[in-house]
This record gives structure tokens, C-alpha cells and sequence, in this order.
């Protein structure tokens, strides 16, 4: 059974940092391209970041801020969220880029002003 597991989340002043977690099991984590979305009120999902083996992509609007890493060893994908703002505030959404699997719960990121 596939699942996706999100963690980490929670409530920051803006310039503070988080660290996301999202730990997955049921499929062969090494093979595929991983990304982290998120999703604010009112607005559809956006992928932030994605991460292969030896690549990685992020929207313009992270770059420089956040950083999307993964262990394969241990089938996790990870978002490490610094400078925060205000506008991050979302649900943060691991899931694979290629053909998405079913969404996880996801976990809520709060950047008070």
C-alpha cells in the first residue's frame, strides 16, 4: 500500500525557519523524481520543489530559501524552509512529479507577519 506521510509543519514568525519531512513507503522510492507542493487558501496546488538523484528544481519564488533533499536509504524526501514570509502559509504536499500518486494528509505551515 502507497502512503505518503508529511511532517514538520507548524506555526513561525516570518524569517523562521521549518523543516519538512515526508516519509513514504509502497513504492521504489530511488527511482523517481520527488517533489514538495503546497497549497494556500483559495489557490490550486504549486509545485515548489522536485528532486532526482542528482538534480534539483525550485520556483522562483523559494530560490535561495528553501532546499528539497532526499535519503533514499530511508525512503524520505525532505523541505528545509528558511526566511520564511507570510506568503508560504499553505499545506505542504509531498507526492511524486511523474504520475502522482494519492495526496497524503499534507501539513499545515502558519508564517505570522
Amino acid at each position: 500500500q502507497v502512503q505518503l506521510v508529511e511532517s514538520g509543519g507548524g506555526l513561525v514568525q516570518a524569517g523562521g525557519s521549518l523543516r519538512l519531512s515526508c516519509a513514504t513507503s509502497g513504492i521504489i522510492f530511488s527511482l523517481y523524481r520527488m517533489g514538495w507542493y503546497r497549497q494556500a487558501p483559495g489557490k490550486q496546488r504549486e509545485l515548489v520543489a522536485d528532486i532526482t538523484s542528482d538534480t534539483t528544481n525550485y520556483i522562483d519564488s523559494v530560490k535561495g530559501r528553501f532546499t528539497i533533499s532526499r535519503d533514499n536509504a530511508k525512503n524520505t524526501v525532505y523541505l528545509q524552509m528558511n526566511s520564511l514570509k507570510p506568503e508560504d502559509t499553505a499545506v505542504y504536499y509531498c507526492n511524486r512529479v511523474t504520475r502522482n500518486l494519492d495526496w497524503g494528509q499534507g501539513t499545515q505551515v502558519t508564517v505570522s507577519s
